[in-house]
């Protein structure tokens, strides 16, 4: 009798999820983005909730919840109602943060419903206005001459632009200082400013700084050029093999999360990565949208494990932790 009455709360509770799955969406969905507005995750952020949210037929509002290097947004999310109305997006810095932090408030592996992976992003190597390089070669030169006066900007431990600088302090066997900030959107303003000298950022970040001459660049660090950059090259072709950061992105739900809504989810992200404005806009940011077989539960759960098991003793060998 225990047994059936058991198998009937459960049944009456998968029909119950059921039901809630089927009018889903019923009022505005939230996405948050662990980094500041303005910044390369909050725009790629901003153009996919635009489009989710015309799949779904629901507002989708971007909430920025930064702090403590993109660890506080995922945190928050994690502990969200596992009902669809809080989603996370969030890039490379997934994988990155297991060995970053001791004390992580949350299990990239287990506190999470995936739903798919969201789009590939370069990033380019930036200095401000007026710095005295003008070619990459004099750049790397410059750079090891005053490698105690340079300020290399970045949104703070973990982020995309701290690991890109911290492979490029290896990959030149230099070490200069860095400036940590909130996201990059700070840390553009203060380059653009002058305060700082340069600093490694995505493309969505950096593409119109760049075609409107307001910085100096010397690099992409894909395999292959930019279409939206053509003539800045790679810094494989400038002689710094092998160097490679190409910033992924991951849309995430609390554990829990009823599998007809993550389906739902998933159908609305995968209609976005096909979707022609979606495609035309990310191309204008030097950013491409994964292929369908990539906006699945099953890849991006793939390479969030492929990737924490790839960067985590590369960072435990540079020494890089926080509390």
């Amino acid at each position: 009798m225990r047994l059936f009455l058991k198998w009937l709360g459960l049944a009456a509770l998968a029909a119950a999820s059921g039901a809630h799955a089927q009018g889903y969406p019923t009022k505005p969905v939230y996405m948050y983005v662990s980094f500041a507005a303005g910044g390369p995750t909050d725009t790629l952020a901003r153009n996919l909730a635009q489009v989710m949210g015309k799949q779904l037929k629901q507002q989708i509002i971007v909430e920025n919840v930064v702090g403590a290097g993109g660890t506080i947004g995922p945190a928050r999310a994690a502990k969200a109602a596992p009902d669809g109305y809080t989603v996370l997006i969030h890039h490379i810095g997934m994988s990155t943060s297991p060995a970053l932090y001791r004390n992580l408030a949350f299990n990239p592996l287990t506190d999470f419903e995936y739903v798919g992976e969201v789009a590939d992003v370069p990033m380019t190597l930036i200095a401000r206005g007026n710095f005295p390089a003008t070619t990459f070669n004099e750049f790397l030169a410059y750079i090891k001459a005053n490698k105690d006066k340079v300020t290399f900007a970045n949104a703070g431990l973990g982020a995309a632009s701290h690991l890109c600088g911290l492979l490029f302090m290896t990959a030149i066997q230099t070490d200069f200082t860095t400036v940590p900030y909130k996201g990059t959107g700070p840390a553009m303003n203060d380059l653009l400013g002058g305060q700082v000298d340069f600093m490694c950022d995505q493309t969505t970040n950096t593409t119109g700084q760049i075609n409107g001459g307001k910085v100096k660049v010397y690099g992409v660090t894909s395999k292959t050029r930019v279409p939206s950059l053509p003539n800045v090259p790679t810094l494989a072709e400038q002689g710094i093999k092998g160097f490679e950061v190409v910033v992924w992105h991951g849309l995430y739900v609390p554990k829990g999360t009823p599998k007809p809504i993550v389906e739902k989810l998933e159908a609305a992200l995968q209609a976005a990565v096909q979707d022609p404005d979606f495609k035309a806009n990310l191309a204008k940011l030097g950013a491409e949208p994964v292929s369908k077989s990539r906006a699945t539960p099953e890849s991006l759960q793939n390479r969030l494990k492929s990737e924490i098991d790839l960067w985590g003793p590369i960072i435990k060998k540079a020494g890089q932790y926080a509390d």
